[in-house]
């Protein structure tokens, strides 16, 4: 059984905890992480999600288990669905939304798409993707619609942090 932890309003653990397809409470929280990960041609990591996921493109991410930190949620939501290790991803936006904190990183960094592990029960395939290609993946609702609201905060901290 995989649990969630539970925050306030003010993003503090309460000490409570939910199973992962549970009700959240009312006046309670959970975290959500995603990571955009770029390459050195200014391609992105997508991920194509299976079918009974949405089987739309996205980026990688998901619940931190109970226990784990933002951080943490993200390293091991990368090394479960991609099967790699990642270090020192940067945190560039806290986001909130119905009962949900989101934590938005970025990550540079050449990934050799042969080196990956698929988790086949949640990702279908993967590639790299030009930001003209995300755009017109979403403008044929072949892109998940949160996840692109999400690339867009990432491109704007990309364009306000240019040594990134």
């Amino acid at each position: 059984m995989e649990y969630r932890d539970l925050y306030n309003a003010k993003r503090e653990l309460t000490g409570e905890r939910i199973l992962k397809d549970d009700a959240i409470p009312d006046n309670r929280y959970i975290m959500m992480v995603v990571i955009f990960i770029e390459n050195n041609n200014h391609e992105f990591l997508i991920q194509k999600r299976v079918p009974s996921k949405g089987g739309k493109w996205a980026t990688t991410g998901g619940h931190p288990k109970s226990g784990e930190s933002s951080l943490e949620g993200i390293i091991s939501e990368v090394k479960e669905e991609l099967g790699i290790k990642i270090n020192s991803p940067v945190l560039f936006k806290k986001a909130a939304g119905k009962n949900t904190f989101c934590d938005l990183y970025y990550l540079k960094g050449d990934i050799d798409l042969s080196d990956l592990a698929i988790q086949e029960e949640e990702v279908e395939s993967v590639k790299w993707a030009s930001i003209d290609e995300i755009k017109r993946l979403m403008a044929n609702d072949e892109f998940n619609k949160g996840h692109f609201m999400m690339f867009n905060d990432c491109l704007e901290f990309i364009g306000q942090n240019k040594e990134t």
